[in-house]
């Protein structure tokens, strides 16, 4: 049943976000998460061995630093071979991805569904744009060639920014809860509370040269002296309207930030990624039509994958960076 108080819905309707405590089960739920992920890092320290791109699989390091160690040497950020989801552009039959049966169970954890409940009803859909962020220590990532830190800090956006006009009508209630705990030093997410409330659309600027990485929001079109940081603990979660102007703060710790972004909607509301696959995780009229299934999950995405691979890419971004203020 739905499990937010009514002091936490007056937050999240009057500052766009709030955090709930034990919203995932840590041991049951998350440590299998981690468990798993860190078969794909030995599959993928074993890939770049063979390779040649680093000296050694580091089998004896712990998960975070076999990460931190295996970006480090390799020169590069392997996002693709650990998210649930696929790129934007440039999709092929061997783009990784993974989505395994852990990732899908919390998804689709009753904890984290009776929480989701309490904001969008009893009909819910999870909504494809959901991704999986590993992001290493900035002292040791990877750079690019203008020596900045490659998968870094994300920019300040909103949710509904990064999605197609189709869905500006649609519920879309962000979730996002890390692995491990989420603090300043690591580089947890920072709001700006209200950013919300006129549910106003702001300009977003494509990545390049002053930015790297995904579109942003100009600093100029917000307080930015607003902003208010939001550490999460293993266990608990972050939600956000799709309005919500927020971003991330560095990692200036030695340990990795790792967490799961996820979205959903209504039932029958447009995602605004018509072309990635979603799935019913809980409909209280008609249980029938909910995924229980994590290798139908997982067979979705691979279809999808193909489907991608042999067609034209799609345009999936709403800016085009022309406006003056994105010069």
């Amino acid at each position: 049943m739905p499990s937010m108080s009514s002091e936490q819905l007056e937050h999240f309707e009057y500052f766009g976000f709030v955090t709930a405590e034990g919203v995932i089960d840590p041991e049951a739920v998350i440590d299998p998460v981690v468990e798993e992920y860190a078969g794909v890092l030995d599959s993928l320290a074993n890939e770049l061995y063979k390779q040649g791109k680093i000296s050694s699989r580091y089998e004896d390091l712990e998960f975070g630093e076999r990460m931190t160690q295996v970006y480090e040497e390799s020169e590069e950020i392997h996002q693709t071979y650990f998210d649930f989801s696929l790129p934007q552009r440039g999709v092929t039959e061997d783009t990784p991805f993974w989505a395994g049966p852990a990732v899908f169970n919390a998804m689709t954890s009753p904890g984290l569904l009776d929480a989701v409940e309490s904001f969008i009803g009893p009909e819910i859909y999870s909504n494809p744009v959901q991704h999986i962020r590993i992001k290493v220590p900035e002292s040791r990532s990877p750079r690019d060639h203008l020596g900045r830190v490659k998968f870094g800090v994300t920019p300040w956006h909103q949710d509904v920014g990064v999605i197609t006009p189709d869905a500006d009508e649609s519920l879309i209630l962000t979730v996002w809860f890390p692995l491990m705990d989420a603090d300043e030093e690591n580089g947890c997410l920072q709001v700006i509370p209200g950013s919300h409330r006129d549910s106003e659309l702001f300009l977003h600027c494509p990545g390049g040269k002053k930015v790297l990485g995904n579109v942003h929001i100009p600093e100029s079109e917000f307080e930015v002296g607003n902003a208010v940081p939001v550490p999460v603990k293993k266990g608990d979660a972050l939600f956000m309207t799709k309005y919500t102007i927020h971003s991330s703060l560095p990692n200036n710790s030695d340990r990795v930030r790792f967490s799961m972004d996820l979205r959903y909607n209504p039932i029958g509301q447009s995602t605004g990624r018509t072309s990635f696959p979603g799935f019913v995780a809980r409909s209280r009229s008609n249980p029938e039509s909910e995924l229980h299934d994590p290798v139908v999950w997982n067979e979705m995405w691979t279809e999808t994958r193909s489907r991608l691979a042999t067609s034209e890419d799609e345009w999936f971004n709403r800016w085009d960076g022309t406006d003056p203020l994105c010069a």
